[in-house]
């Protein structure tokens, strides 16, 4: 009896270890996940819409409330693809604006330790904005609480008709993507380190 004891504290570390390495790699898909997904200003949006239009059931204080908060969120998907980060040398994120020149850093007064210039604007910056902001307003305007806000009047054939037209934006944009690969480590993106070069 005595030797049955260890021999279940034995399985059950080992239980306990392939649960937590298994756990371990959930997580770890789940944080590979989230950067394919879109921001938080597409979560934001899916949490504050329904509330801002009413449930579809606009007045017009609705719709200027979510006219503005469309808007925002659009000009926030774009300007996320503008910014870019690294780790400076006290280990620390620094986070700045993409420009022609290099990084602008917004806090980091010291930046000797990083070559800001390696950071420029590219076209691919441009394209990845332009078709975020399309992908956004595509899957915004098509939310069924903002289609019933403002243009309630769709008929069902409508409706379908406009249901196709995502799959078609959504292909065009892969290929874009594949053209012009993300590079920028942004707001919501861990850091690059500041001996790796964009």
């Amino acid at each position: 009896m005595a030797q049955i004891a260890p021999d279940v504290k034995t399985a059950s570390v080992e239980g306990s270890t392939t649960t937590q390495q298994n756990t371990q790699k959930t997580v770890t898909g789940l944080g590979n996940l989230v950067k394919l997904l879109p921001s938080g200003t597409f979560f934001l949006f899916v949490f504050l819409n329904p509330a801002l239009t009413n449930n579809g059931e606009c007045r017009t204080s609705n719709k200027y409330l979510t006219a503005v908060f469309l808007a925002l969120c659009g000009f926030a998907s774009c300007f996320s693809w503008f910014t870019d980060s690294y780790i400076d040398k006290n280990g620390k994120a620094q986070y700045g604006i993409v420009t022609k020149k290099g990084l602008y850093p917004l806090s980091d007064s010291d930046t000797s330790s990083v070559n800001l210039s390696t950071y420029k604007l590219c076209k691919g910056d441009f394209a990845h904005a332009f078709l975020s902001l399309i992908m956004f307003a595509i899957v915004a305007l098509l939310d069924p609480n903002t289609m019933d806000c403002f243009y309630p009047s769709f008929e069902s054939t409508q409706k379908q008709l406009i249901m196709a037209l995502p799959p078609i934006v959504a292909s065009v944009a892969s290929s874009a993507f594949v053209l012009f690969p993300n590079k920028r480590h942004g707001l919501g993106f861990p850091p690059r380190k500041a001996s790796e070069k964009s």
